[in-house]
């Protein structure tokens, strides 16, 4: 066979992007595509500025700096984590809203931080060529997880910026991104959680949408606002329909390039696992919120993210269940492996496939127990994973930088004392029942009887043991947790914590479980190389590569859809946000606040206030700004619409759409409801 001919059945049988499909890399944007198709230059000049007005949120998310002095606007879902931590008993946040009249009036957020990406740098050689390719894969494992820990210490002594090298083409490349890094973060402005959520779970993820899901925090340097000359200024009118638009975010993981064995391990085990914790906890939680108001209160950030992450991954679940999709997926992999055998130097990855396969089903006892033990399922409260950091400190922390667990390594340790550290409350009587929730839910993978889980249980039901271990554990004590840190492996070693006492029981076993999964990643992303270099002998690296919670850039346009015969318009507006709530009776979730009822007749009906478009987004891109070719603001993404959260595996522009808030619709709510009059200054408007 020739070899043009090989090509062509790779071409035909490898994931090509199509359409306005693609989550590409800064440093390898999709100019060509682009031009091609709608005859915009993406330039260098243009980029940059996109890329230093882009904001990374450290708690799973993406933003964006709207003015000079460092106001940065994101997603109220995505911030909503802080400013449950910056509400007491008195004064709801969430609930009521806030707003900073004044710059003293900001609130200072516990333990966020944000990254700014300053530069990338390919460090894919280096970083294979340090591997033994003869050595085992534990040595192969642990020679690759030191030479990253040297160029991250390099690069962040050098620079003095954030330093991570990230994992691209599942193993096919590695990329050092350098990062600003800003830990004074303070809220200035939310709106309400019921105008910000309007339509809660029954709207989640659906389209027609009448949410104001944003908010404003600032980044502050030196106890000052921080200087940010790149951001991006608001064009009020948004886009038309048709118009070519670009965001820019962090998506946190897709599953596109990986193989069928590992899709079918998601299908028939991991999914399933995590939707059973996810139910479990759900109900636990949601009867315990029943009970009082304040409870309510308490657990109502909790309740909101398990039900977003129930409804997002009983939908990528059920895209894995057709029967369709998967045999597509079967014969593209088929293909591809009969092309690959064709040559002799891409043999090696016409066999990863089934390599990974091997890989994938010798390792399925131990990625249940990895996820109870090491993964802290097993436990399911903050005041476990404090124990657990408090005795890895120490014992880490007499050990060369580079032989230590990547998250107690020297670069990490801004992070991991923010975190460590935070003082956000700690509600003792909520912690006992996750804790009773996840030690059951231990006993019922596992079995009762399993030795460690007998030891972990110490004789008692789940519930006298998490009531035992919460109550008696200091951790909540912000100065305790530092008394102990300061002091080292000593200081943890004669605690007499109950709760250090538990991480320290599991330890030697979570953390031999970690490195047998740490060996059985190294296997398939070896064999991931073999198939990524067969693929950039066709293609370079002109495609993009899988989500990875770094910077990337996505482009489409503003389009309507039609869902079984009926038209969707593109956009929504505050007239139809108010016949939907007339139309569900006034009730939650569909309900508003008082402040929003004494003035919504102040409102332009016609104002847009929601959106839809073809950009290629996944979970992490919440928060990510929408931007027009002229690098204005046209719009914050905040969501897909149900269609398209089989993303996480292939890109569909049918019926998937990304939906976001319209700046007219913040605007519109920040004058004449909440009356921001501060923050529409700051945005010039």
């Amino acid at each position: 066979m020739r070899p043009f001919c090989i090509a062509g059945i790779l071409l035909s049988a490898l994931s090509t992007a199509l359409a306005d499909e693609g989550m590409w890399l800064f440093n390898n944007p999709p100019v060509r595509q682009v031009k091609e198709k709608y005859g915009f230059d993406i330039t260098p000049e243009w980029l940059e500025h996109l890329q230093k007005s882009s904001v990374r949120f450290g708690n799973g998310g993406s933003g964006s700096f709207a003015s000079a002095n460092g106001l940065i606007l994101t997603n109220h879902h995505v911030g909503s984590g802080m400013i449950e931590k910056l509400s007491t008993p008195e004064r709801d946040l969430l609930e009521e809203g806030f707003y900073a009249k004044t710059a003293g009036e900001e609130l200072k957020c516990p333990d966020l931080e944000l990254n700014v990406l300053i530069s990338i740098e390919d460090v894919t050689e280096r970083v294979n060529a340090a591997v033994d390719p003869q050595a085992s894969p534990e040595d192969a494992s642990k020679q690759r997880r030191i030479t990253i820990a040297g160029i991250e210490k390099e690069s962040d002594e050098k620079s003095g910026l954030r330093s991570d090298v990230v994992t691209l083409y599942q193993g096919g490349a590695y990329h050092l991104y350098r990062y600003h890094r800003y830990t004074d973060v303070r809220l200035v402005f939310a709106p309400d959680v019921k105008a910000a959520a309007f339509g809660g779970d029954p709207d989640n993820f659906e389209f027609p949408r009448f949410c104001l899901d944003y908010c404003f925090f600032r980044a502050y340097e030196n106890d000052e606002p921080a200087k940010t000359p790149d951001f991006l200024k608001w064009n009020p009118a948004g886009a038309k329909e048709g118009e070519l638009i670009f965001t820019s975010g962090h998506p946190g993981r897709t599953n596109r390039s990986v193989t069928l064995a590992q899709l079918e391990n998601m299908r028939d085990d991991a999914f399933p696992y995590r939707l059973e914790q996810i139910f479990r906890g759900e109900a636990t939680m949601r009867a315990w919120s029943d009970r009082d108001l304040e409870n309510a209160r308490r657990a109502k950030g909790s309740i909101t993210g398990i039900q977003n992450g129930r409804k997002a991954l009983a939908a990528r679940l059920n895209g894995l269940l057709d029967p369709a999709f998967m045999a597509r997926k079967a014969e593209s992999e088929k293909a591809m492996h009969e092309a690959f055998s064709q040559k002799d130097e891409w043999k090696k990855a016409a066999a990863a496939f089934s390599k990974i396969r091997k890989t994938k089903d010798s390792s399925k006892e131990l990625e249940s127990r990895l996820r109870m033990f090491e993964g802290g399922d097993a436990f399911g409260t903050q005041l476990f994973g404090i124990a657990r950091a408090l005795l890895r400190a120490g014992d880490q922390r007499v050990m060369e930088d580079k032989m230590r667990l990547p998250e107690f390594q020297e670069k990490e340790r801004v992070s991991l004392e923010l975190d460590l550290f935070s003082d956000e409350p700690v509600y003792k009587n909520f912690e006992v029942v996750k804790m009773t929730n996840a030690l059951t839910f231990l006993c019922v993978k596992l079995g009762a009887t399993d030795p460690l889980v007998k030891k972990i249980l110490a004789g008692k039901s789940p519930a006298d043991r998490a009531t035992e271990l919460v109550m008696g554990t200091g951790l909540e004590d912000v100065a305790l947790r530092k008394k102990l840190y300061e002091g080292g492996k000593d200081a943890v070693a004669q605690a007499q914590d109950p709760m250090i006492g538990l991480a320290r029981l599991v330890d030697d076993e979570a953390l031999r479980l970690r490195q047998e999964g740490e060996a059985a990643a190294e296997v398939i992303e070896q064999a991931h190389q073999s198939i990524a270099k067969a693929r950039f002998a066709l293609q370079g690296d002109s495609t993009y590569p899988d989500a990875t919670f770094s910077l990337r850039i996505s482009y489409g346009t503003v389009k309507g859809y039609e869902d079984e015969g009926v038209t969707i318009p593109a956009q929504t507006t505050f007239g139809g946000m108010q016949k939907r709530h007339d139309g569900q009776g006034k009730v939650a979730p569909f309900d508003f606040s008082s402040e929003w009822e004494a003035r919504s007749s102040s409102l332009d009906s016609d104002a847009p206030l929601n959106f839809v478009s073809t950009n290629d987004i996944t979970g992490g891109n919440s928060g990510s700004p929408v931007v027009n070719q002229r690098g204005e603001l046209i719009g914050l993404v905040f969501d897909t619409n149900a269609p398209g959260l089989v993303s996480d595996f292939a890109y569909t522009d049918v019926k998937g759409r990304c939906v976001s808030v319209h700046p007219a619709g913040i605007i519109e709510s920040l004058k004449k409801i909440y009356q921001a009059d501060r923050v529409i200054a700051e945005l010039s408007l």
